[in-house]
């Protein structure tokens, strides 16, 4: 029977109406069940066996055992009974194929002669694959740093009365606890774990029973590890083709570390369900592991991780740089238009503003350009003049800003879906690139205006005219009084020479009348 805190209630031996050859074992002294020690039960390959597969029930007593019994909570008479192995303290009970019949509380227990030992501990047997499995995963995630503490949730449609929790590889007892029934119809529990420790390799299976059949179980659960992250470097996350894609393409997740970690893990935020694994594979000097999700679903879309671990470890690295998948083309959304303002030819230095708008409600709007492996440009919507849309300034324009742009709409409950891309838009930015250098500067569209020396330029040149012209004019009488002199000079000369001649009644004529000869 089960407690409603979910611990099973243990019964203790004797169990009513069993009976052995020999004495009762009520009459068993005191003495005598001291004397042989208390046998231990265990079952092979677990207490939990899937219906039709083998198992074998072990009972380990005394070196001096005769005989082992096997026992069945409920029946008066031993259902087995079984010699020792040879000179072993232990006998096998084998069952060739697992029934519901079989499931149930054993017990064993041994005699040496004409004394019995006490019976065994219980071991609870359960037959699975009974009812559709249920579905266990880890809130708020399977990834849990460590010293951290995560709650799981076994949960099914089915209407179980109980679901229990098991540890892979048999670590501590079943865990039970009653069902609880949401608004929904949906049935579930909720075990909390223990803070997680690096040395522990924490991996869990559920199941869920009926009260009427406690050992009869559903089939299990996918088997849920968790990842205990955060113990060494972080790797990188990279997409092909890129984060935004359109249903049906295949998407590849690349996971690269210059750590040379032999398995990688990637998990998608808020899924809960268990994260995929890959072996190393060396890409270009790097580990990595190469995660293909194609073709594409909606159910694609979504924030993604990866982690680094080495085989023989439970430790994982920090987790790498989230990475968003964006699935383009949902049918319920209509299209968005993407324009250009003031146009879509600009000069460099120019400024542009790319516009994304639709009549019907988008709560965001994003920009992707073609050929740009980075995620696109995100902007929430305005309502203006009866539309939704948003500006994506590009300013000032450069060279690189040329090619094709396109733009989606997404809704705030679903961020990771996308309407049908805006029919592309090339954007062409002409003219050469501006170069500067130390000597020349080149003026920017955020330049100040240059002032303007037109009227200073035309005075100087004014002044330097007249100055030319007054230089000249004293030239020209600087040359003319020269030649005057000269004049002069030679009538002296002429007057000289005839005073000393003799008078013939010449009379000498004057060259120049105007000047005054002294």
């Amino acid at each position: 029977m089960l407690s409603k805190g979910g611990d099973l209630l243990r019964s203790h031996w004797p169990l009513t109406g069993i009976s052995l050859p020999g004495p009762r074992l009520g009459q068993m002294t005191h003495v005598q069940a001291e004397t042989l020690l208390t046998p231990i039960i265990w079952a092979e390959p677990g207490p939990e066996v899937a219906q039709g597969k083998p198992v074998s029930i072990w009972c380990q007593g005394s070196q001096h055992a005769d005989q082992y019994f096997l026992y069945r909570e409920g029946v008066s008479e031993p259902l087995r009974r079984e010699f020792p192995m040879g000179p072993s303290n232990k006998a096998k009970f084998p069952f060739s194929h697992m029934t519901y019949n079989l499931a149930g509380r054993y017990f064993c227990l041994y005699h040496r002669r004409t004394r019995r030992s006490v019976p065994s501990k219980p071991l609870d047997l359960a037959v699975t694959g009974m009812f559709n499995k249920p579905s266990l995963v880890a809130l708020p995630s399977p990834i849990v740093t460590s010293g951290g503490s995560v709650t799981l949730q076994c949960g099914s449609w089915q209407a179980f009365d109980w679901f229990v929790l098991c540890s892979e590889g048999g670590e501590g007892h079943p865990r039970h606890l009653d069902a609880q029934h949401q608004a929904d119809g949906w049935f579930q529990a909720l075990f909390p774990v223990d803070p997680m420790s690096p040395s522990h390799r924490p991996t869990y299976r559920c199941y869920g029973y009926f009260s009427s059949s406690p050992y009869v179980w559903s089939t299990s659960s996918l088997i849920l590890e968790l990842l205990i992250s955060g113990v060494s470097r972080k790797p990188s996350l990279s997409v092909l083709p890129g984060p935004v894609v359109a249903p049906g393409q295949s998407l590849t997740l690349q996971c690269r570390s210059d750590v040379s970690y032999d398995r990688f893990a990637l998990s998608k935020e808020g899924a809960g369900d268990p994260p995929q694994y890959l072996a190393r594979q060396l890409q270009e000097g790097l580990s990595g592991a190469d995660f293909a999700l194609g073709p594409v679903r909606p159910s694609h879309g979504g924030r993604y991780t990866c982690y680094g671990g080495h085989t023989l470890s439970s430790k994982w690295s920090a987790p790498s740089d989230l990475l968003d998948i964006l699935v383009a083309g949902e049918e319920s959304y209509p299209t968005p238009t993407l324009s250009a303002w003031p146009s879509p030819t600009v000069a460099p230095g120019e400024n542009v503003t790319l516009r994304c708008q639709s009549p019907s409600l988008f709560d965001a709007f994003l920009l992707s350009k073609e050929g740009e492996a980075g995620p696109p440009l995100h902007l929430r919507s305005q309502h203006q003049d009866g539309v939704f849309q948003a500006n994506f300034p590009l300013r000032p324009a450069t060279l690189d800003h040329g090619g094709t742009y396109r733009c989606y709409g997404s809704l705030g409950s679903t961020p990771f879906l996308l309407s049908h891309p805006s029919d592309p838009l090339e954007l062409v930015v002409t003219g050469a690139a501006v170069t500067l250098t130390p000597s020349v500067q080149t003026p920017d569209s955020t330049s100040a205006p240059l002032p303007d020396h037109t009227l200073e330029n035309l005075i100087r040149m004014g002044l330097s005219t007249l100055v030319l012209v007054a230089l000249a004019v004293w030239v020209f009488q600087a040359w003319h009084s020269q030649r005057g002199s000269h004049a002069v000079l030679s009538v002296r000369e002429a007057r000289t020479k005839a005073g000393n001649a003799p008078q013939r009644g010449l009379l000498y004529h004057q060259p120049y009348p105007c000047l005054a000869v002294p």
